[in-house]
């Protein structure tokens, strides 16, 4: 059981009167009620709070579950006095003042959320605060609760605090000394902050429900020497379940971040030689390479891709490891032909509109096959502008921005937009060790990124970047090791 519903659990059975043995000998909940009612009579005959409508009494179809003997079903409102702060333009930044002997302090919701965040102030003039603020007045002792945003936080206001009033955005609950507090807060806690917030109204900012609402809500009342039972047995069990949920938030993590390693680990020992046994009479890399330059020859004779400047040798200076027997250090421009795509101009509609050739951006790249691009562009578009059809199986990388390094391999012909670098690879090359390696080395690719508000691995960088290239029948004996284990990292994740 998740830590958060085994300590929803708990309070639930703390609630039920399930989590403590009663005792006859309490003084039961019916006797608090009546010191209570007692209580509030003084304080309207005092003048301290006003004489409110009676609220209706509880019905039977109101009540969700029954309760010890000894306990009773009472409303918020019987437990304390509530206010809400004052209504808009009566307290807004033109009234506030700066700090003074002559002055009073605005207690702000962040003092809900942020415990006792007392710094940083709004103060009202004394003047003021007689004339129009007196009844919002808090005294050490209660309770504030934030009532917009983030519903429910609440804090009990220490003894030594400035005299203060509280904004519009809390309430103050100021519950009987019949009660015990951290009782009372902790059924708030689980019961009525949500179901404040189920019933609150807003959409962007919520808000505390209307007040008749919050205090016709229902409370189980235990005799208050079981209220203080509940609350030490509490006190003694959830530091164990927050103790148990932050082994779990580590557990949690170690599982996400586990299978990320495991398969990062798996890539690079595919792409030192290390994943696989290396066969002796595989053909070496240093005969695929001459054909490749060969074949590389063939098609700019043709015409069909174009003679580009020669890639520096590579220096020993830029080998990061020691590869098997067989092997050979490349650069990536070595082993395909490398090309970025194109955006036709957007303000044509007739390079859009019912287009049928694929059109892929960045965003439609997803570390695997492509198998859907939704835009399309027209023939038109091909005929009048830079734009490439890209064969199935030409492997993709994303080399702008947020998407920087993302990897795909077309299903399917497509022509891509200028952020997206297409190779198509030679068939000495399996594209599937390729897009393996780049996957490993997508870090490092993209430490290569220029900086900026948009960064990039220009196709120059990407040409130059080193490749080690293992025998053709070693590339596919690496691919089908990788993707057995990477099903089983799967099956672990699940």
């Amino acid at each position: 059981m998740k830590a958060q519903n085994l300590k929803k659990s708990i309070l639930q059975y703390a609630m039920q009167g399930k989590l403590v043995p009663q005792n006859p000998q309490d003084e039961p909940a019916s006797e608090l009620l009546k010191r209570i009612k007692a209580e509030k009579e003084q304080l309207i005959k005092d003048g301290k709070i006003k004489k409110e409508k009676p609220l209706p009494p509880i019905t039977q179809d109101e009540i969700p579950y029954d309760i010890p003997l000894g306990w009773q079903w009472v409303r918020v409102n019987d437990l304390g006095t509530y206010k809400k702060g004052p209504f808009g333009s009566a307290l807004t930044k033109k009234i506030f003042v700066p700090k003074s002997d002559d002055t009073i302090k605005v207690y702000e919701q962040k003092n809900a959320i942020q415990k006792n965040a007392f710094l940083g102030d709004y103060y009202i003039s004394k003047e003021y605060y007689e004339k129009s603020m007196k009844s919002f007045t808090v005294l050490p002792g209660d309770v504030i609760v934030s009532c917009a945003g983030t519903i429910g936080e609440t804090y009990i206001l220490p003894s030594e605090i400035e005299t203060g009033i509280i904004n519009q955005a809390l309430m103050r609950m100021r519950i009987t000394k019949e009660i015990d507090i951290k009782f009372f807060l902790t059924y708030f806690e689980i019961i009525l902050k949500q179901t404040s917030i189920e019933k609150s109204k807003g959409s962007a900012i919520k808000n505390i429900p209307p007040f008749e609402i919050f205090k016709s809500m229902l409370v189980p009342l235990p005799p208050l020497a079981e209220q203080k039972r509940i609350v030490d047995k509490l006190e003694e069990i959830l530091p164990l379940v927050d103790e148990y949920g932050k082994n779990e938030e580590i557990l949690s993590e170690m599982n996400q971040k586990l299978p990320k390693q495991i398969r990062q680990s798996i890539l690079q020992y595919a792409v030192q030689g290390k994943l696989v046994e290396q066969n002796p009479q595989d053909e070496p890399a240093s005969e695929l390479l001459k054909r490749i330059k060969a074949e590389k020859d063939q098609l700019i004779k043709e015409g069909k891709i174009k003679k580009e400047k020669p890639l520096p040798p590579i220096t020993q200076d830029e080998i990061p490891y020691d590869l098997p027997q067989g092997w050979q250090w490349v650069r990536l421009g070595d082993i395909g032909d490398w090309g970025a795509g194109s955006t036709p101009n957007r303000a044509r509609a007739d390079y859009y509109f019912n287009g049928t050739i694929p059109w892929l951006k960045t965003g439609d790249l997803n570390d695997g096959f492509i198998t859907e691009i939704p835009e399309k562009i027209t023939e038109l578009a091909l005929k009048q502008t830079s734009v490439k059809i890209k064969p199935i199986g030409s492997l993709l990388i994303a080399m702008y921005g947020a998407t920087i390094g993302k990897l795909g391999i077309l299903t399917l012909p497509a022509t891509t937009n200028q952020a997206c670098c297409a190779c198509i690879a030679f068939p000495e090359i399996e594209t599937k060790f390729l897009f393996y390696y780049l996957l490993a080395e997508r870090d490092n690719l993209r430490k290569r990124g220029d900086g900026g508000a948009q960064p990039n691995i220009s196709r120059e960088k990407i040409i130059a970047y080193l490749l080690p290239l293992p025998p053709l029948a070693e590339q596919k004996r690496i691919v089908a090791k990788v993707e057995e284990l990477m099903s089983l990292v799967i099956n672990l994740e699940n």
